[in-house]
Parts: structure tokens; C-alpha cells; sequence
């Protein structure tokens, strides 16, 4: 930490007074001094850029006036055009009107064929080009325009821009005041509608039927530059022809260079293509231009000089800004280098022409006057800093006096306010106060000694409060614990350590895992990793935890996020460890109690077990009967019925048959006689596993199957297999029946904090309230009894038992209208030790012709259905008790031994020990054929030496499987 400067409370206040004042002092010197060198240039930068904007404002209203009066003389000579147009459309349909005699004596006919004005007699020249042949001439038409005299001669009298008026006509008929000798200027032949200020008025080119200019074009009948405002004659949808006034540009040119710009600036016209028109003697100066040098200026303009390309302003490089601002087509003001100078130039454009007028000044001259005003600010400039530096020299000298009386009022009661709070932290909390006459300080001085007293009843307080919530902590909690995210460590309080032994109070999450029990670490790890993802601040999981003994205790792990990064990972993560064993050990108890609960069923239950043990021997006959005649029948059309009622007798011994297995499934599980094999079930091979055994039905009913477990996930629950698959194979079995067409069933597992959830989820109806409240009652099957979807009720009710036997929970969450989701809740399990199989596969046996099969059976018509499905490849004996099956084994050996274990004088595992204690009969296979489906009684018949087990009522087509297989003769 750097080492920070302290001084005396005179000397503090010393250096906020010069800081305060000598430094400002400085500053404003020196601000003074920067004033003092620019702000000569800055009053004058202010008054150049206001004389600029006085300039540039007086400059644009100049050349927008000048332009205003040469737009408003354009658009009184479109006034004019507009009333002779009139008036020649009213001349050509007035044909009642008849031209006087002296009309008919001035025109005349030259040989070529030519119509045309011989004489004045101040009228306007005719002229009818021979282009139209005089047999198609109309002299009526042109006699009859002869009325547009007066008009003609009035409209020149009264504008002196305008030098003529015309009108010519479509078939090239041209009527023009003032007279001149048309045959003269004009070529016989000529084609007036070919000409531009014919064309220019047509319907392509001028739709609106208004009034349009000409370009600018040297007149050759002498009468110099000219323009012409023209707008056609309509009869009906036809031009008839186009009325036109020339117009003198050589007078308003004149004009231009008599104009009274400001600033001793001169005006210049530009053509639309940048052609210099007029040009003042300064301003050829400046463009370094002598071709007008020969003439005064008033001549050249009256002549009309023709210029060269140097008057193109285009050809100019310094011109170049100018351009390319007046192409923006907005009136405006720019700056250019001209003659060496920099000038301002403004221009006005012309609307009818495309004209620019340019005023050009010179910024000199507009500038003069500020650099004497500049002169004078510099002198202001030096009596304010003298004045200023006075000032703050007063100000100083009072400052110095005023900081030592402060000085001396502030540090005896400082320094007295210093021992108070140095005798509270040594423990005094009754200092005396110092005396000031500042309020500030006195107050100061109270609050010191008002903290001294609250912090002595705080202290007393502080400590009964924190012993109180030691003794809770160590009550209630076993250890309070953090996580350090980016270094994977936790941290655990002192009680944790003296209880679990542990060697330090902090280590890695690796070192800390060592302690968790086998079977909850993976699922921890994913709980974490979840956590890590997930974004949540809660954290919790339970687990168990080895002591210093070995001992494994259970602990409830609460946490919730401390700090995260700016990615919104967390960073630390606090909560604490609560020793939970007693209450695991209270929900043994309670489940141990809730299934002794139960024993009230066993009556029940073992009822129904040995009804239905006497059900499967004539269920055996009647099920092998039936798929006797029904393979008999086949492919005999005469017998279709028989094949029919034999189907139907298959299908019922079937039903029949699951019905009988699922009671004798929960009867043996109801009294505790299942013998499950719990092992670790790797979750994401089990799911799908068993969809893949769903996915033919699922696909001939057109549902969609989803599977959200990855084929290795890593996870692993404690479960018995066969068991564990015969409970989601269930769920699975409802959810494809109860499902809605084409609808999704879905399957999946979830990391709770204390098991793995495997669940189901369909899409179908969904159940409401009181089908809900009858779930996991034996035969209840929620009014779907007389329905054709098959089932026998107790499917739930034996998944629920088997999820108590394996030590999980079955569950169900139902929404009406959008399906319901099973699952089934398992503790969490450690990964397997990997395992190889060693066991050689058995060498394929020689086909024996008609081999010797000896069928230990009380029930005749069971040996009868056996007889009949291996007469094939076997001849069968019968016997049917112990005692001759013993009688008829010591006097031959036959090749396969089908043994029931229900037999009138015996247990049938006494003919199997028998067998397994004869060297001779030591190697014959044994199919065990029994009533009794107990899986502990065939494990017990597997162990003692039979290959294989069936449980009645068999299925023909799998009893010859085995039976070939165990003769050497199945593939």
C-alpha cells in the first residue's frame, strides 16, 4: 500500500489556502498571458467570420435580386407567348374572317413554287416553303393569319427584348414580324417541323403543352446571340404549328455589367455549359483573359464577341469547386483562389436559360477594417491583466492572514477529538471532550462520546449473539463449507474436521470426493456438472460420507451462489452440511412398516397363487391343443373355421396366461418370496434397451418414440435387471396403449439430489382426478374394462412392488387433456468392475433320427400336446409320478428328460438330483416343463443341473426350439 503524506492541521490549511489562491492565481496569469497573445487573432477571426457571413448573406441576396429581375423578364416574355399562342389558335378557326385586298396584292408565287410577302407595308413576312407542293399549299390558311399583324407589331413595340415574332406551321408555312425578304434568308425547301424550336414544342417534348426555351444560338440573319420562347397551336389532338418570340440577349447582357455588386466585386453570366457570356474588364484580369481587350466592354457585349475555349470555367482546375458546388443545382456562395486571391463567388441561377449569374469579391477587401479593430483588443488586453494581477495579489496577502487564525481555531480540538477516538479503541468508552466554540466540533466531540456508549452495549451484545449462533451451528449443522469454482477446491469449517477426521480445513473437490460412498459419487458429479450449467443459485444433494471409523453418514448439502464472473458462471458457492442418517433411518423404518403393512393381503395373495398354479396344467392342454389344430388347419381352405375358433382359443389361453403370470408376480412379491439380484444398471443401456424392444409396436401403431439418455451415460442405479426392465417395459407397454394417435412417447432419465429418476411421458388423454385416486389397485383398470385394448389391471400395482423390493419409489404426474409421465425413483449406484466372460460357446451336436424323449408328466393331456409337437424328430414316453420316472431311468438312458416339478407322490427336482448323482444319465439334457413359476424354484432347478426352464402353459414353437437345441439339432 503506498505510503500517503501527512501534515499538521496549520500546515494543511496553509496549502488549501495557496492551493486556492496562488495556484488560481497562476492559472489565471497564465490564461491572461494566452489571452494576451490570441486574442488580437481571435477578435479578429470572430469579426472576419461575421463580416464573412455579412458578405456571404449580402452577396446571396444580391445575385438572388439580380437573378429575380431577369427570371421576372423571361416569365413576362412567356406571358406574351402565351397570349399570341391564343391568339393563333383563335386566327386559324376563325374562317369567317377575310383578309383585305392589299393582303392578296403583297403576296406572290415564285417559279419553284414558293408562297410568299413581296412587300412591308408593316406587315409581317409570308413565307411557304416549296417542301409542301403549291397544289397542297394552303393560302387560305396563311392570308387568314394575316389578322396576327397588330398583335405581332404590339408585342415587339412594347418589350425591346424581343427582336421577332413567328409562327410557323406544320406543313412549313412561316409568318414572321418584323418583315424582312424571306426568300432572301431562308433555303426554298426548307422543313420547319425539322427545325428545334419546332420539334421542342410537340406532344414528346413538350407533354404539358406550355411554354419552352430554346438553347442560346448566334442569329444569322445578324441579329446576334437570340433565344426563343416557343409553345405549340392545337387543333384538337393535332399541332397545327408552334408560335415563338426571339429574344436580344445581347440587351441583357448589357445589363450585367452595369450591376452594383458590393465590395467593389463585378458580375459575370455563365452559360449552362460553363461558357463565360459576360465578362467585365476586373474580371478578365483575373482570369487572365485579353480577348476583349480590343473593345470597350459596352461593344463587346453589343457585338457578341465569340469566345474561346479558355472563357469554358470546365478547363479551369481552380474552377473545379465552384462546378462541382453549383451542380448541386441550390443557390449558394464559395470560396475559390482567383488571380491570386482568395474570393468569394455567389451565384443565382436562371431557371427558363440554365443561366448562372456570379458576383466575385475580393476578401481583402471586405477584411480591411478588422485588422485595426484587432490593434485596439490588444491594447484592452494589457490593462486586464495588469488589473487582474493586482487583484489576486490583495487576495493573496488576505488569504495568508485569514488560514493562520483558522489554523489556530481547528487544531487543539482536532487533536483533543483524536484522543477520544484513540481511548474508545483502547477500551475507554467514557472520554472527555475537548473545548471549541466551533458547533462542528462540539458535535463532533458529542457522537464520540455517544458511540463510546453504544459501542459498550454493543459489545456485550455482539458476544451473546455470537455465542448463540456457535451453539446453533453446532446443533443444527455439521459444518458450513465453501467452493472456490476456478481452483476446484472446498473449504470446510472445524467441526467437519474434528468429526469426518479430516487433515486440513481446506482441499481439493478430488481429495473431498474420496470420502463419498461409491454409489453416490457419480450421481454427485452429475448433480455438479448440472449445477455448473443450469444457472441456478440453489444448490442441493444428499450423499454419504465416510467418518473418521469408515463409518458412511448421510448428509443433506445445501449451498446457493456467493459470486459469479461476468459470463454468469459461479464463482463461490457456501451452504452447509446437515447430518441426516437418523432421518434415512426413520424411512427404512417407515417403508419396512408400510410393507408389513401389506401382510393383510398375503391371505389374498397366496389364494390366488395356488388357484392360479391349478389353472396353468388344463391351461397347458388347452393352449396346446389350440396351436395344435391351428397348425393343422393352416393352409386349408375347407378348414377356415376350425383355423378360425382355434386362433381365438389361442388368443384367449394367452390372455389368460398373462393374467395368471402377473398374479403370480405380485403374489410372490406380496409374501417376500421374489429373490431380487441387485446389481449397478447402467441407466443409458437399460432405456434403450427396452426401446428398441417398444419400437416394431410403436411403429405398427404409428406413434414416435423418443429417447433422452445418451447409450453410455456414465449413470448407474441399483436395481435388479430383469426386474428393472420388466417395470419401464410396463410403462412403456400403457403408454404405447393409452397413447392418442400418432402421438410421441418419450423416455428419460433425471439426477435427483438424493436418486436418478427414470421416467416415461406420454402424449394421450391424461387422467382425471378419480381415475388418479384408483391407480395401483389390483384389476383396476379405469373404465377401460370392456374396451379392446388388452391388459389385465395389476400391471401398476406389480411395478409398484418391484420398485419397493429394489429399494425406489413409484410416481406418476397427470395433466388432463396433455398425457401423464411415470417414473420410477432408484438410489444412485458406482460403476460395475468391468467383467469378461469366459465361458466357451457349445459345439453344434450330429442330428439324431428320432431321438428318445422321456416326458416326466401326471396330466395326460399334456404329454399328449408334447408328443404331438416333436413327433417330428422325437418319439415320447410318458410317466407320471416320481417313482416311475426313477423306475423307467434305470433301465434306459433317453436323449432328453422333460420334467414337471408338481408331481402326484413328489417334488420332480428328486428325479433331477437323481439324474445329476448317475454318471449315467449325468450328461442328459432337462427341460423343466412346470405349473410353478416361481423364479426362485427355477433358479433352484437351473443350479441343481437342468439346461433350461418353461413355465406353463407352454408355447409349442418355443418348446421345439429348445427341445433341438438341446438334442444338438436348433441353429
Amino acid at each position: 500500500m503506498p505510503r500517503v503524506s501527512r501534515y499538521p492541521v496549520r500546515q494543511w490549511i496553509w496549502r488549501a489556502f495557496v492551493q486556492s489562491a496562488l495556484i488560481p492565481l497562476i492559472l489565471v496569469e497564465t490564461v491572461l498571458v494566452t489571452v494576451y497573445l490570441l486574442s488580437n487573432a481571435a477578435i479578429r477571426d470572430a469579426q472576419i467570420s461575421h463580416l464573412q457571413q455579412s458578405a456571404v448573406e449580402d452577396l446571396s441576396t444580391a445575385v438572388t435580386r439580380e437573378g429575380h429581375v431577369i427570371d421576372g423578364r423571361l416569365r413576362a416574355v412567356e406571358a406574351q407567348v402565351r397570349i399570341f399562342r391564343d391568339a393563333a389558335t383563335h386566327a386559324l378557326q376563325n374562317s369567317g374572317f377575310q383578309p383585305d385586298e392589299l393582303e392578296f396584292k403583297r403576296h406572290a408565287s415564285t417559279s419553284n413554287g414558293v408562297f410568299y410577302s413581296r412587300s412591308d407595308d408593316g406587315r409581317a413576312a409570308s413565307f411557304y416553303a416549296n417542301s409542301t407542293p403549291p397544289l397542297q399549299q394552303d393560302h387560305v390558311k396563311a392570308l387568314r393569319l394575316s389578322q396576327l399583324d397588330p398583335l405581332m407589331r404590339s408585342i415587339r413595340d412594347a418589350n425591346p427584348l424581343v427582336s421577332a415574332l413567328y409562327f410557323n406551321s406544320w406543313d412549313s408555312y412561316n409568318r414572321i414580324y418584323p418583315f424582312f425578304m424571306t426568300p432572301e434568308q431562308y433555303p426554298h425547301d426548307m422543313v420547319i417541323p425539322d427545325y428545334n424550336f419546332y420539334y421542342l414544342a410537340d406532344a414528346r417534348h413538350n407533354p404539358a403543352r406550355d411554354v419552352v426555351w430554346t438553347d442560346v444560338y448566334l442569329d444569322p440573319a445578324g441579329q446576334g446571340w437570340m433565344m426563343s420562347a416557343v409553345a405549340p397551336v392545337y387543333r384538337g389532338d393535332f399541332l397545327e404549328g408552334v408560335v415563338g418570340l426571339d429574344i436580344t440577349v445581347g440587351q441583357m447582357l448589357s445589363e450585367i455589367g452595369e450591376l452594383d455588386v458590393p465590395w467593389q466585386g463585378y458580375a459575370m453570366l455563365v452559360s449552362r455549359e460553363h461558357n463565360i457570356m459576360a465578362l467585365p474588364q476586373a474580371g478578365e484580369e483575373d482570369f487572365s483573359l485579353r480577348e476583349l481587350t480590343e473593345y470597350s466592354y459596352a461593344e463587346a457585349v453589343r457585338r457578341e464577341v465569340l469566345k474561346p475555349e479558355d472563357f469554358n470555367l470546365g478547363s479551369r482546375a481552380d474552377m473545379q469547386p465552384l462546378l462541382q458546388a453549383m451542380a448541386s443545382g441550390q443557390n449558394g456562395v464559395q470560396e475559390v483562389m482567383l488571380g491570386g486571391r482568395q474570393q468569394l463567388v455567389a451565384w443565382s441561377e436562371i431557371p427558363q436559360t440554365g443561366w448562372r449569374l456570379l458576383l466575385v469579391v475580393d476578401e481583402e477587401s471586405i477584411f480591411r477594417e478588422t485588422n485595426s479593430l484587432a490593434e485596439r483588443y490588444l491594447q484592452i488586453g494589457y490593462l486586464l491583466i495588469a488589473g487582474l494581477a493586482l487583484f489576486y495579489l490583495l487576495f493573496f496577502a488576505w488569504m495568508w492572514l485569514r488560514s493562520r487564525r483558522l489554523s489556530d481555531q481547528l487544531a487543539q480540538p482536532i487533536a483533543g477529538i483524536v484522543e477520544m477516538m484513540r481511548r474508545l479503541g483502547q477500551g475507554d468508552y467514557h472520554p472527555s471532550a475537548p473545548h471549541s466554540e466551533i458547533d462542528e466540533l462540539v458535535s463532533m466531540a458529542q457522537a464520540v462520546q455517544q458511540t463510546g456508549e453504544q459501542l459498550q452495549a454493543s459489545d456485550g451484545g455482539r458476544y451473546e449473539a455470537q455465542r448463540i449462533l456457535q451453539l446453533v451451528l453446532e446443533s443444527t449443522t455439521e459444518s458450513l463449507w465453501e467452493v472456490n469454482a476456478p481452483s476446484m477446491s472446498i473449504k470446510v469449517s472445524d467441526h467437519f474436521i474434528k468429526r469426518f477426521g479430516l487433515g486440513a480445513e481446506s482441499m481439493s473437490l478430488s481429495e473431498f470426493n474420496r470420502r463419498v460412498h461409491p454409489d453416490d459419487l457419480e450421481r454427485i458429479r452429475h448433480l455438479r456438472q448440472l449445477f455448473a450449467v443450469s444457472g441456478e443459485d440453489q444448490f442441493e444433494a444428499e450423499y454419504r460420507y465416510a467418518d473418521a471409523r469408515g463409518e458412511y453418514i448421510w448428509l443433506l448439502s445445501r449451498g446457493k451462489v456467493l459470486e459469479r464472473d461476468s459470463n454468469g458462471n459461479a464463482l463461490r458457492i457456501a451452504g452447509t452440511h446437515v447430518d441426516i442418517t437418523r432421518l434415512k433411518q426413520v424411512q427404512e423404518e417407515l417403508r419396512r412398516t408400510s410393507l408389513q403393512a401389506q401382510s393383510a393381503s398375503q391371505a389374498k395373495s397366496r389364494f390366488l397363487s395356488s388357484m392360479s398354479h391349478e389353472l396353468r396344467t388344463p391351461l397347458n392342454a388347452i393352449y396346446g391343443f389350440g396351436q395344435l389344430i391351428e397348425l393343422e388347419t393352416q393352409g386349408k381352405p375347407e378348414a377356415q373355421q376350425e383355423a378360425d375358433y382355434a386362433r381365438e382359443i389361442v388368443n384367449a389361453s394367452r390372455h389368460l396366461t398373462a393374467l395368471v403370470d402377473d398374479i403370480l408376480d405380485l403374489s410372490s412379491i406380496e409374501s417376500r418370496r421374489q429373490q431380487l439380484q441387485l446389481q449397478a444398471v447402467e441407466v443409458g443401456a437399460l432405456l434403450n434397451g427396452c426401446a428398441e424392444l417398444v419400437l416394431p409396436e410403436v411403429q405398427q401403431r404409428r406413434l414416435q418414440l423418443q429417447v433422452l439418455a445418451e447409450l453410455d451415460a456414465g449413470l448407474y442405479v441399483q436395481a435388479d435387471m430383469r426386474r428393472l426392465r420388466q417395470v419401464m417395459l410396463n410403462l412403456l407397454s400403457n403408454a404405447i396403449k393409452y397413447n392418442s394417435p400418432q402421438g410421441l412417447i418419450s423416455l428419460g432419465y433425471e439426477v435427483r439430489s438424493d436418486c436418478v429418476r427414470l421416467w416415461v411421458e406420454d402424449s394421450g388423454p391424461g387422467l382425471t382426478v378419480e381415475q388418479q385416486a384408483q391407480l395401483f389397485q389390483p384389476f383396476q383398470r379405469l373404465g377401460r374394462e370392456n374396451s379392446s385394448v388388452p391388459g389385465t389391471g395389476i400391471g401398476l400395482v406389480l411395478c409398484r412392488e418391484l420398485a419397493g423390493l429394489m429399494g425406489g419409489e413409484i410416481g406418476f404426474r397427470s395433466t388432463l387433456g396433455s398425457g401423464s409421465r411415470f417414473w420410477i425413483d432408484l438410489p444412485s449406484a458406482a460403476a460395475p468392475e468391468p467383467a469378461f466372460s469366459t465361458a466357451p460357446l457349445p459345439e453344434a451336436l450330429q442330428a439324431q433320427p428320432k431321438a428318445e424323449v422321456l416326458c416326466v408328466e401326471d396330466h395326460p393331456a399334456s404329454v399328449k400336446v408334447v408328443q404331438e409337437a416333436l413327433r417330428e424328430f422325437a418319439e415320447v414316453r410318458g410317466v407320471g409320478s416320481v417313482q416311475r420316472a426313477l423306475a423307467e431311468l434305470e433301465g434306459c438312458t433317453p436323449t432328453l428328460l422333460l420334467l414337471d416339478l408338481d408331481l402326484p407322490d413328489g417334488d420332480g427336482l428328486q428325479v433331477l438330483d437323481a439324474m445329476r448323482g448317475d454318471p449315467r444319465l449325468r450328461a442328459v439334457p432337462v427341460l423343466v416343463i412346470s405349473a410353478t413359476a416361481d423364479e426362485t424354484v427355477f433358479a433352484d432347478a437351473l443350479q441343481r443341473g437342468a439346461q433350461a426352464c418353461l413355465a406353463k402353459p407352454i408355447n409349442l414353437a418355443q418348446v421345439r426350439r429348445l427341445a433341438l437345441a438341446l438334442l444338438g439339432q436348433g441353429h
